[in-house]
């Protein structure tokens, strides 16, 4: 039965966004691990390409203090400046354009919050700083509310990547409104990655059934019991969601249908 040579569709499977192409789906975080050496562990079994960090909150910069550049090496695995803690949009674009500053990046995520309760994001700012950053030259993947309308909003100004939350940042809740994570994907002109709200490797893979280019996630790994297991797991949930996704699945049907027909039996 040839076992292993069914591997091929997610193994020679790429997406792109502005221009950059990726074998991996799954973008992973730096926070919340008990150190950097976990981090970069947990990085190794999930087999992400791209990570994200928070520029406000994560050491690149100062050597007298760990650094996070000492354990996952930048020049390997492509750096995701985020704006974590931003509530308005000129505190998130004075952000990036430090985090462009200090490491030349230009591929950025944005997110702007409404308030620290909920981490929902304030869409009139996410707006306003995606359409300076755009102009600016950087190329924003935007945090936002699961509304197909925002979304393509976004995307008319610059993002070049739409990143709606299945549920709030850190919840571990799993995708909560599938209907319109799927209205997104078919509005889409760009890649559209579900952040925050996953809790495991089912809501990964569910993420990749409705058609997601990625998931991004940090505390479904970084809480979890062994991170660097769960990080595999979630690399397996990717591959099969995507996987999945590309075979077709069955029609849902209300009633029951025969696997062997019924009709001319002994």
């Amino acid at each position: 039965m040839g076992g292993g040579d069914h591997a091929g569709p997610v193994a020679q499977d790429t997406w792109t966004v502005a221009g950059r192409t990726f074998r991996s789906r799954l973008i992973v975080g730096t926070g919340k691990y008990k150190d950097f050496a976990q981090n970069a562990a947990a990085l190794e079994a999930s087999g992400a390409e791209i990570v994200t960090v928070a520029v406000r909150r994560v050491n690149v910069s100062d050597r007298n203090a760990p650094m996070l550049t000492d354990f996952i090496d930048p020049k390997k695995v492509t750096y995701l400046p985020n704006t974590a803690g931003c509530f308005d949009a000129e505190s998130a674009i004075r952000t990036l354009r430090l985090a462009r500053e200090a490491g030349g990046w230009d591929l950025v995520k944005l997110e702007v919050l409404g308030e620290a309760k909920t981490l929902y994001p304030d869409m009139v700012e996410t707006l306003r700083a995606t359409e300076v950053l755009a102009k600016e030259g950087f190329l924003p993947m935007v945090y936002c509310v699961d509304d197909p309308i925002a979304a393509k909003r976004l995307e008319n100004v610059g993002a070049v990547a739409i990143m709606p939350l299945g549920a709030p940042i850190g919840s571990g809740l799993g995708i909560q409104n599938q209907v319109t994570i799927r209205l997104i994907v078919e509005g889409a002109g760009v890649p559209v990655l579900v952040d925050a709200g996953v809790g495991t490797a089912s809501d990964a893979a569910a993420a990749m059934e409705l058609g997601c280019d990625g998931v991004l996630m940090n505390t479904a790994i970084a809480e979890a019991k062994d991170p660097i297991m769960m990080a595999a797991a979630m690399k397996a949930g990717v591959e099969a969601g995507r996987l999945a996704y590309l075979a077709g699945r069955m029609g849902k049907r209300r009633y029951a249908d025969p696997s062997s027909p019924l009709s001319g039996l002994i």
